[in-house]
């Protein structure tokens, strides 16, 4: 079966380290992660907990892979309150945020995620995903490019 990932690119008017404090600062996190925090130390092989800033429920979680600031971030996910995925493993999908300098202060992100051949019910996870990286996307953009501009 051929693999199946999510990939999505935006270019934003933002330097690439003011782009990566919007992607592991919790003080801009919550506003475009459906309203959830990362609670880690980002250092890789460590727990990444999302949990809900007002609720403080438990909605994803992973592990970080990869942390090379400012321009690579990779991280597991599971959803830890889906009862028919079983939480080892082969089950987990890798998100990957890579972050491009451009000229002229800019820069560009790509988000990967996936395998979903690789996962149980990965038709679903991938239906049930697909739609909302662009949410995370234009959040991540509108952040960045209202930072970089103070």
């Amino acid at each position: 079966m051929t693999e199946r990932f999510i990939r999505k690119t935006v270019e934003i008017d933002a330097p690439a380290g003011t782009l990566w404090k919007i992607l592991t600062d919790n003080e801009f996190i919550h506003q475009y992660m459906f309203g959830c925090n990362a609670e880690t130390d980002w250092k890789p092989g460590s727990p990444l907990l999302w949990k809900g800033a007002e609720d403080g429920k438990l909605y994803v979680k992973g592990e970080v892979v990869t942390f090379e600031a400012p321009h690579l971030l990779e991280y597991t996910v599971i959803d830890p309150n889906n009862p028919a995925l079983a939480d080892i493993p082969e089950n987990y999908l890798t998100m990957s945020f890579i972050v491009n300098e451009r000229a002229g202060n800019a820069s560009t992100l790509e988000i990967k995620q996936g395998d979903f051949t690789a996962v149980a019910n990965g038709e679903q996870r991938y239906n049930d995903t697909v739609g909302g990286d662009d949410f995370v996307l234009v959040g991540i953009k509108k952040l960045a490019e209202a930072q970089a501009k103070h």
